[in-house]
């Protein structure tokens, strides 16, 4: 009787060895989506950098289907899931704020979760690290106002001269008349803003509910297609 016991404890034990040492097979094949892929997304809720902290969760759909010629590896409507990973704020002297965001993983049509590298491609700016953002700080704003007073300047000058389309010989007095004029209003638009940039806070950035990005894969991910 021992021995009858002591065999089947034996045979037992070889079996549950067996089965534990199996190689699982999967069914499934998987599609790769390659790196460099432009996903575009359609983000579901505001995303801010005046009313957001980090780690905020965010939910985007995939707008444009992914697929190859025999059959489709993440269609349209696919839910990706990321958060703010962290946000710079506004401060004086026209430092915008600065928004780093995070993507985590795409959702399925089976529902499984494949994580996912992603980084937006196509924004207001985008600053090398990644970063969106409206404006950097005071040298930038500067600038601007500059570029604007030329213009200013540029567009006084061009108006002088058009009178000689309507009255030829004119434009000799209108032109040096209207250039001053410009000069004048362009230099105290350039100093006025230029004193103002150095209190004045930088721009926030905002994504409103709705807005398409473009995000581009950074490393490819295999997709399971049933």
């Amino acid at each position: 009787m021992f021995k009858k016991i002591f065999a089947y404890l034996i045979m037992f034990a070889f079996t549950i060895t067996t089965v534990q040492s199996a190689p699982f097979k999967a069914n499934a094949n998987t599609k790769r989506i390659p790196a460099g892929t432009i996903f575009q997304i359609q983000i579901l809720e505001d995303i801010t950098t005046y009313s957001g902290g980090m780690g905020d969760a965010f939910t985007a759909f995939l707008l444009n289907e992914q697929a190859t010629d025999a059959s489709v590896i993440l269609p349209a409507g696919s839910q990706i899931r990321g958060s703010i990973g962290n946000i710079q704020t506004a401060k004086r002297f026209s430092r915008g704020a600065k928004l780093y965001l995070d993507f985590d993983h795409v959702v399925t049509p089976t529902g499984r979760q494949i994580p996912l590298d992603l980084a937006v491609c196509k924004f207001d700016k985008i600053y090398y690290d990644g970063s969106l953002y409206k404006n950097l700080g005071y040298g930038e704003a500067v600038k601007e106002n500059y570029d604007k007073a030329f213009d200013m300047t540029k567009n006084a000058t061009n108006y002088g001269l058009s009178v000689k389309d309507t009255h030829p010989g004119l434009q000799y007095l209108t032109t040096p008349f209207c250039a001053a004029g410009g000069f004048l209003g362009g230099a105290g638009y350039f100093v006025w803003n230029s004193l103002a940039d150095m209190v004045r806070k930088g721009e926030d950035v905002r994504i409103k509910a709705g807005d398409i990005l473009e995000v581009k894969l950074l490393n490819p991910i295999d997709v399971p297609v049933y």
